[in-house]
Parts: structure tokens; sequence; C-alpha cells
């Protein structure tokens, strides 16, 4: 699915398998876990394959259901003076 030329540098993008890989769908998140992906053994680019992509997508849509899912805590930043 990867070993091919990194578009950013000599570098070769190599599969990798990560425990957890957020992606972003439609202004929000998707979490995926035991993710392949590819990454440049130089640079560090990213690159998805369209199945990944594909999948969080159909997760984000609602037409997949997920195996679980997590709250995040948000808040705005203010600096401290």
């Amino acid at each position: 699915m990867y070993d091919f030329p990194c578009e950013h540098c000599p570098g070769v993008v190599r599969e990798r398998r990560l425990a957890r890989q957020a992606i972003r769908h439609k202004g929000s998140f998707v979490i995926l876990e035991n993710v392949p992906i590819g990454v440049c053994d130089q640079c560090g680019a990213r690159y998805f394959h369209a199945s990944v992509l594909r999948r969080a997508a159909e997760i984000g849509r609602g037409s997949v259901s997920p195996i679980r899912t997590i709250a995040v805590p948000i808040e705005s930043f203010v600096p401290a003076s």
C-alpha cells in the first residue's frame, strides 16, 4: 500500500501502524485505532490510504457505528497575565 517516494523530500513513505490516529471530518474528529498510515522516513510527512479516509468518513456521517465514543474537554485559551 505504501513504499513510494515522498512528495516533500527525497525520503520513502513506509507503512506504520498507529495505536490511535485522529482524522478530521467536517469540523469534528474521528479517532481510528490500530490504523495503517504512510510516514516518510526522512521528513515525517503522513499519508492516508483512501480506505482509511473512507472509513473515517463513514463513521463521521453516522453510516457506520463506532465501537465506542469518548468525551473530550474543550476550553478557550486565556493567556496567564
